[in-house]
């Protein structure tokens, strides 16, 4: 974790790749309602540096009013490989602001596994509307992705569109051998050990309480709200009835993407996918 008090503002000394331009991305340590420090690293997008020789025009280009705010996979953060190729792509459509999740990376706090992660998610997007994006389009991924759905539920209005990939559909799913191992993870005192040691995570060690709003009960709340639901058919960690049944909780409001080949999250989701969901989600925020 950073020892720079959160709210400071630096700018990145390390460019990964994707992230090019200007002055380069900024990090940001942005305050949760609960006091946690969520780390941040927002890029206004290729259109403020690339193919505008006037930076008014930039300001008034279609895509710079929109940002895609990324909330990343279980023992992710924004300096991932897979995160920033994620970033690096959609940043052609939009501005981008990706972050850590409490518990990972820089970030304070330790993970709850998607319950006060809606809390993380929602500095992230106040930062975003702070910035002056008319339009926010939330991406997650696993469990990024039950965190953006719920966070669209509980805060309705909040965001223009959401992006779900390779989300669960309930919680406390033991049907596979990946996540037999992630409840190892997360239940164990050596499990968390490793995550702490091994993967860079830090996870609380209580249980749920309250259990929080489940995925499925969530997606019917999103309504008005632009849906989007992508899995691959080849997800090791949650079979296709998950977005199935997402699907279908959404009442016909949501679209959904069965993806052939594709495995399980932002490691799976190759640049031509990320790229047609940014496309979703320009047509779609309006």
């Amino acid at each position: 974790m950073s020892k720079r008090p959160a709210g400071d503002v630096a700018r990145s000394t390390v460019r990964p790749k994707g992230e090019m331009g200007g002055g380069g991305p900024m990090r940001t340590f942005l305050r949760t309602a609960d006091g946690v420090p969520v780390e941040s690293v927002y890029d206004p997008g290729a259109a403020v540096y690339e193919g505008f020789a006037d930076p008014l025009a930039a300001s008034s280009s279609p895509c710079r009013d929109l940002v895609f705010v990324i909330a990343h996979g279980f023992t992710g953060d924004v300096d991932r490989p897979h995160v920033r190729r994620v970033a690096g792509v959609l940043r052609h459509h939009g501005a981008v602001l990706t972050f850590s999740f409490r518990g990972h990376g820089r970030s304070g706090g330790r993970s709850t596994v998607g319950d006060k992660e809606v809390l993380d998610l929602a500095a992230a997007v106040e930062r975003a509307r702070r910035l002056g994006h008319a339009r926010v389009v939330t991406v997650g991924f696993s469990m990024g992705g039950s965190v953006v759905l719920r966070h669209a539920a509980l805060r309705p209005g909040s965001v223009d569109a959401v992006v779900s990939v390779s989300a669960p559909a309930r919680w406390y799913y033991r049907g596979t051998a990946p996540m037999r191992r992630l409840h190892w993870l997360v239940t164990r005192p050596e499990g968390r050990l490793v995550g702490r040691y091994g993967l860079r995570t830090r996870i609380h060690h209580r249980d749920w309480d309250p259990v929080p709003l489940s995925p499925v009960r969530a997606v019917p709340r999103i309504a008005p709200t632009p849906l989007l639901i992508v899995h691959g058919d080849r997800d090791g960690y949650f079979p296709l009835d998950h977005p199935r049944t997402l699907a279908e909780a959404a009442g016909g409001h949501a679209d959904l993407w069965i993806e052939a080949g594709m495995g399980h999250a932002e490691h799976a989701a190759d640049d031509a996918l990320v790229a047609r969901i940014a496309d979703w989600a320009v047509s779609a925020a309006g």
